[in-house]
C-alpha cells in the first residue's frame, strides 16, 4: 500500500551551488501556482489544464507534489499519482513543468531525482511516466541522464491537445520505466548520465532537430506527421521483437537517436 510521503523525506532540501530550493508543496497558494506555472509551460486552454484541486488530492493520497523555488515563489513542479502494476504499487509521475526563464539549468532533473529519493524512502521501487517521442530534451534526460528504459508506445494516447507544442500531432507517448533501486538508474543518478558506449545496440531511430520547426510551421508540418508515423512504426516493431529502448544519443547539433537493444537484467534489479 502506498502511504503518504513524510515531510522529512524532501521539505527544505537544499542543493548546493544554487539558489534554487527543492520542496514538497503543502500550500494551497503554492498548489494554485502549479496550474500557472502549466499555462506558461504549455499554454494551454482551460479544458487541458489540471485544477489545483487535483494537485491537493495528489498530495494527500500517496502522489507527490514536489516543487521547485527561488526563494518563497514556485517555478517549477513535478507531480505524481499512486498506481498499481504487476501485483506492485508505483507512482505515475504524471507531469513536470519548469518556468521558461529557468530552462537548461539542471531543474527538471533535480526534481526527478527528488522524486525518487521520496519515492525511495516510502519503500517503493518503480515509478513511470510518459513522454513525446519527438521531444529529444526530454528523451535525453529520461534515459541517459536518469536511466529509464522505455519498452511500451501508446499512440495518440491523451487525444487531442490545444497546446502549441504538440503542433497538432497525434499525442503518441513513450511509456519511461524507472526502475528506482536497478544499478542502472543508480549509476546514472550518481554518474550524470548513462554512456551509450556500454551498452550493446541493435537498432537505432532518429529524431532531427528540425522537427521542432516542422510543428511550428504549418507549411511543414507534413513533414513532421510523417516522421511521427514512421518513428512510430519502428518502435513499436523493435518493442514487440523483444527490444528495448536503453540508450539515447544526442549530437552536438541537437539530432536525436533513440538507442535499442535487448535488456540485460541490471535494468530492474537492484544494486
Amino acid at each position: 500500500m502506498i502511504m503518504s510521503k513524510p515531510e522529512s523525506t524532501i521539505e527544505g532540501v537544499e542543493h548546493t551551488g544554487t539558489q534554487i530550493r527543492i520542496a514538497s508543496v503543502s500550500e494551497l497558494a503554492d498548489f494554485e501556482r502549479c496550474v500557472e506555472v502549466q499555462f506558461a509551460v504549455w499554454g494551454y486552454s482551460d479544458g487541458d489544464i489540471i485544477p489545483n484541486r487535483v494537485f491537493v488530492v495528489a498530495s494527500k493520497i500517496g502522489g507527490q507534489v514536489i516543487g521547485a523555488y527561488d526563494g518563497d515563489r514556485l517555478i517549477g513542479f513535478a507531480m505524481a499519482l499512486p498506481g498499481y502494476r504487476d501485483g506492485q504499487p508505483y507512482l505515475h509521475s504524471h507531469m513536470l513543468a519548469v518556468m521558461p526563464e529557468y530552462r537548461n539549468a539542471g531543474l527538471g532533473r533535480r526534481l526527478k531525482v527528488a522524486q525518487r529519493d521520496d519515492a525511495l524512502a516510502r519503500g517503493l521501487v518503480r515509478m513511470e511516466w510518459t513522454f513525446d517521442p519527438l521531444e529529444i530534451k526530454n528523451a535525453h534526460l529520461n534515459i541517459a541522464r536518469l536511466g529509464a528504459i522505455v519498452r511500451r508506445y501508446m499512440p495518440n494516447f491523451y487525444g487531442p491537445s490545444t497546446s502549441p507544442l504538440q503542433g497538432g500531432l497525434p499525442t503518441d507517448r513513450l511509456v519511461a520505466e524507472w526502475w528506482l533501486r536497478s544499478e542502472r538508474v543508480a549509476r546514472a543518478v550518481e554518474e550524470g548520465e548513462r554512456k551509450a558506449e556500454s551498452i550493446e545496440i541493435l537498432e537505432r531511430v532518429d529524431v532531427p532537430s528540425e522537427v521542432y520547426e516542422w510543428k511550428r510551421n504549418p507549411d511543414r508540418r507534413k513533414l513532421a506527421e510523417e516522421l511521427q508515423a514512421r518513428n512510430r512504426e519502428k518502435l513499436q516493431s523493435a518493442f514487440a521483437r523483444g527490444l528495448a529502448v536503453i540508450g539515447f544519443d544526442r549530437a552536438p547539433n541537437g539530432d536525436g537517436s533513440y538507442l535499442l537493444g535487448y535488456l540485460s537484467g541490471l535494468e530492474d534489479s537492484p544494486r
